[in-house]
């Protein structure tokens, strides 16, 4: 007995024990269960922005309707306004049992644990639509982590909305393909009708494609949604929303979607953009809402922008026509901007050739991304340099090579793609021609800071990198910038100075009224540049504009009928980067300021595509049809300064030896100097070009001795002598006879500028003679205990 009662004591202790264990569980299992009651999301906390804007053009005319932008800016409508048919078929595909369950499904997670199981493999899933949800709202990884968080993101859903608000935002953040969000969405955009009037045929399409919108594209993959309908119409005769009879001849149905461009007529770049800039709420919110426009199908605020649709719809198809002209080269993408130089209103505004082709990156906005702008910032330095008197109009540059130590990195050589340089240039033939180094020389004098400064000023806001970052190349293109920016700072320019926000809408006022204009101001002017630019460099932008539009300035790199002429007065710069990964022209009348860009998403190399050859046909296209009924006024000249004759390689008054004289505009204080200066004497950072020149046309009023220099050293190795030969080389004379003269000897030849002589073991002092005028340098020549394996390039074997 006493062993039993013992047994008995045990047991009853055991199951006191596991009685405990088992409410704890229980009681921890229910303090879980109520927690998402004590932090409930309701409907209220979840509520999308409404998005549902129709746009139209300066004009009135339509642009399109924006339904959809992502599942928390769409079009939402509540459940009673949606069809039937498509409530029934969601249900059916996703949750047939939505409306008897919890936040989860226990039997259908049993069910798909077993098949798993059985399986040894996923073969179903067990999520509910409110679990779905849970995934749209936070969408976490397809982990264990990530599926307690999705549960317990569920539960606060059931904890605060009832069934028919879960299954309202469900179906209004649905993935309908694309950027395509919620039924409503769906429906105007492949049907143009508004969810409520969708079919049985429409609403089983429309149920199919959110389990994988990419995979079941209506456009690509219709085969495979036709496939997805039919399973969603047997889901439905299963949970009796209609008899296989009816299913079967839904499925035959012909259903005809809509084309690509979705209810869109023009401008999609433009418009998805100025969605971005404004949510719904903020307009709201401003009191910015233009007047409804009432339709046959509801209401919808209409949204009056400075787009001019004629003109939209010319650059699109000129876009178009580009870059299928260019398609040999590997040119696929292009962009355009077009403004309107007095208000900074914009009238066309193109991203990429076709925004709806996904398979060609269309939607991505050539205006907005970020490139290396090329050679289009040199403008700017240039104007810098004269506003801060580092350079004059008749300043020359050197166009030769030079060299930078840069920390860290090889040694900074600039050159242009033609590997040429054309030695002392004026500042109007160096920006004209898009010269490379004498821009990186300007930029040495502005420094880099002080130019990345101005360029912050002009509303690069992208240049966001130090000094260091960019360094001298930053003249070059070093940087990235977007269209957007770039034809803001040219405006900035062709109106001398006076920055303007670039304008997108109009104001809330009717649309009969044209002159009624406002600037919303997060949208309008968020960017732009506040900076105001002195009254005094007035004159600094109308010298850069009259460079600009000099088309024989250019005439050295683009020729003189290259498609920069127009025949009407325009300032224009082109711009390629590195590797003809980007084209850019970009180009202003007295009336409209035109920016083009051409290239590849992808980032692509194009083949041998410049600015001039890529990006400034298009220009040239946009800016005479723009000027079709009436050219623009002509450019004022630069107020204050005077136009005097200059020699055209000197940049001096002509003397008689001058083979080409042009006019150029001087400061008046320079016009002493212009008379009391006329001799021409190139500094020694000429004499590697010069050396190297085969013919050289520039006179000057004294000889130099190019080669050899002064103090150099060479070595005459042994049975050399009679090969190894040292050119003596002149400029400075162009007819007159010259005397070579070696340590007192004179030379025997009939050679002018240029001689060949054999090396002889000495220290030599070489003279030339010409007239009035002289050169002398020393030099010396060694024997050599080796023979060389490379020769400098002074020497010449015979």
């Amino acid at each position: 007995m006493k062993l039993i009662s013992r047994s008995l004591t045990k047991i009853k202790h055991k199951l006191r024990k596991t009685s405990k264990v088992i409410l704890a569980g229980l009681l921890i299992c229910l303090a879980v269960r109520l927690l998402p009651y004590f932090a409930p999301l309701r409907a209220a906390d979840i509520a999308q922005n409404q998005l549902a804007m129709q746009f139209s053009d300066r004009n009135g005319l339509p642009l399109g309707t924006l339904l959809t932008r992502d599942q928390e800016h769409t079009s939402v409508i509540p459940l009673n306004q949606v069809s039937p048919q498509f409530i029934h078929a969601i249900l059916a595909a996703e949750d047939g049992s939505f409306y008897d369950h919890g936040a989860l499904d226990m039997k259908a997670v049993v069910r798909a644990s077993k098949e798993a199981i059985h399986a040894k493999r996923i073969v179903s899933g067990a999520s509910t639509i409110t679990m779905q949800l849970a995934r749209m709202l936070d969408p976490v990884p397809r982990s264990f982590s990530g599926k307690v968080s999705e549960v317990w993101l569920s539960w606060r859903l059931t904890a605060g909305m009832n069934k028919d608000e879960i299954l309202s935002a469900y179906i209004n953040r649905l993935p309908m393909g694309g950027n395509i969000y919620g039924v409503e969405a769906a429906a105007r955009t492949y049907f143009s009708i508004p969810a409520s009037e969708l079919n049985l045929a429409q609403a089983s399409l429309l149920a199919a494609i959110p389990n994988n919108p990419t995979y079941f594209n209506p456009y690509e993959h219709w085969e495979r949604l036709k496939q997805r309908q039919k399973y969603v119409l047997n889901r439905m005769v299963q949970e009796k929303y209609i008899s296989g009879a009816i299913a079967a001849r839904t499925h035959t149905e012909n259903v005809v979607f809509q084309s690509r461009q979705q209810g869109i007529i023009a401008a999609p770049h433009f418009l998805f953009w100025l969605a971005n800039q404004i949510p719904p709420t903020l307009l709201e919110k401003q009191g910015y809402v233009p007047p409804l426009l009432t339709g046959a199908r509801g209401d919808q605020s209409v949204i009056r922008t400075t787009i001019n649709r004629p003109l939209q719809q010319f650059v699109e198809a000129q876009v178009q026509q580009v870059i299928s002209s260019l398609a040999a080269n590997n040119v696929h993408d292009a962009a355009a901007l077009v403004i309107d130089n007095r208000t900074g209103e914009v009238l066309a505004y193109v991203g990429s050739p076709d925004y709806f082709n996904e398979a060609k990156l269309g939607r991505n906005d050539g205006v907005q991304a970020l490139r290396q702008p090329g050679s289009t910032l040199k403008p700017f330095v240039y104007e810098l340099a004269l506003e801060k008197d580092l350079i004059h109009p008749n300043t020359i540059l050197a166009d030769v090579p030079a060299h930078y130590a840069i920390p860290g990195a090889k040694l900074y050589s600039p050159t242009d793609y033609t590997e040429r340089f054309l030695g002392p240039v004026r500042v109007r033939i160096a920006l004209a021609n898009s010269l490379n180094v004498p821009a990186v020389r300007v930029l040495e004098k502005v420094g880099v800071e002080t130019f990345l400064e101005r360029l912050h000023q002009l509303g690069f806001e992208h240049l966001n990198q130090t000094p260091e970052h960019y360094g001298l190349g930053l003249t070059l293109g070093s940087g990235e910038v977007s269209l957007w920016e770039l034809v803001r700072a040219y405006v900035t320019m062709a109106r001398l100075g006076d920055a303007i926000p670039l304008v997108s809408t109009f104001s809330n006022s009717p649309i009969q009224n044209p002159k009624s204009k406002i600037r919303l101001e997060k949208f309008a002017t968020e960017g732009d540049p506040p900076y105001n630019f002195s009254q005094n460099s007035t004159t600094i932008w109308q010298l850069i504009t009259n460079m600009l539009s000099d088309s024989h300035a250019r005439a050295t790199a683009f020729g003189v009928n290259s498609v920069l002429n127009l025949p009407f007065p325009s300032a224009v710069k082109t711009g390629t980067s590195s590797n003809f990964r980007d084209t850019w022209t970009v180009g202003f009348t007295t009336d409209y300021t035109v920016a083009t860009w051409v290239g590849n998403f992808n980032g692509e190399p194009m083949r041998q595509v410049s600015g001039v050859t890529g990006a400034a046909p298009l220009w040239n296209r946009i800016m005479l049809h723009l000027h079709e009924h009436q050219e623009p006024a002509g450019f004022p000249p630069p107020e204050g300064l005077v136009q005097l004759p200059v020699c055209a390689i000197s940049g001096l008054r002509p003397t008689p030896d001058c083979t080409s004289v042009v006019q150029e505009y001087f400061y008046p204080e320079d016009k002493i100097a212009y008379e009391r200066e006329n001799k021409f004497n190139l500094p020694p950072e000429y004499d590697e070009w010069l050396a190297k020149q085969q013919q050289s046309n520039f006179t000057s009023t004294n000889l130099r001795i190019l080669s050899p220099h002064n103090g150099d050293l060479f070595l005459l190795y042994p049975g050399e002598e009679a090969k190894q030969k040292l050119e003596f080389k002149l400029a400075g004379n162009k007819f007159a006879p010259v005397e070579w003269w070696l340590n007192g000897e004179k030379l025997d030849t009939n050679s002018a500028n240029s001689l060949f002589w054999y090396l002889r073991p000495g220290k030599w002092t070489l003279e030339a003679k010409s007239r009035e005028m002289s050169d002398k340098v020393s030099f010396q020549v060694e024997l050599a205990s080796l023979k060389p394996t490379r020769r400098g390039f002074s020497i010449s074997n015979s």
